[in-house]
């Protein structure tokens, strides 16, 4: 698995501050069947997660998934539902699962949002870097956390 640092990467600013950047998706450090470190060191935020997990053209989550949002119509059964996800899975384990479902199951039909390096067929818009931004990916696990029903 990739080993290199599970904190967050500190940069140093002109003013002489530091600041914190992304993890990136080459250094996150997988821990039995989760990342244990957020990409970020911003927390995630539910709503925007919630936009994420809804939206058909950025997360397309419903392609796949059910959510208990009924009002939501044509949601996806070939993967799991996510109605209680929040309680089945703690907050690390949904991160694996975001950044690289296929690190858990190798027949998995769900793409890695954050991983970028051994994939084959990617669409050209996102050759090099993540499907979902490190802030993007600990917002769904923010949303997919209240998920508890």
């Amino acid at each position: 698995m990739r080993s290199l640092l599970a904190a967050v990467m500190v940069s140093v600013s002109a003013g002489g501050g530091a600041q914190a950047a992304d993890v990136s998706p080459d250094a996150v450090v997988v821990v039995g069947d989760a990342i244990p470190a957020p990409l970020t060191s911003e927390l995630g935020d539910a709503a925007r997660g919630r936009a994420i997990v809804l939206d058909r053209a950025n997360g397309n989550c419903l392609i796949c998934h059910k959510v208990p949002v009924p009002a939501e119509p044509f949601q996806g059964d070939i993967g799991p539902d996510l109605s209680g996800v929040g309680k089945r899975l703690s907050m690390p384990q949904l991160r694996l699962r975001l950044v690289d479902q296929t690190s858990l199951n190798a027949a998995t039909v769900m793409p890695p949002y954050y991983r970028v390096s051994g994939l084959t067929r990617v669409d050209p818009r996102f050759r090099g870097k993540p499907a979902l931004a490190a802030q993007q990916i600990e917002d769904v696990i923010a949303f997919l956390a209240t998920l508890r029903d």
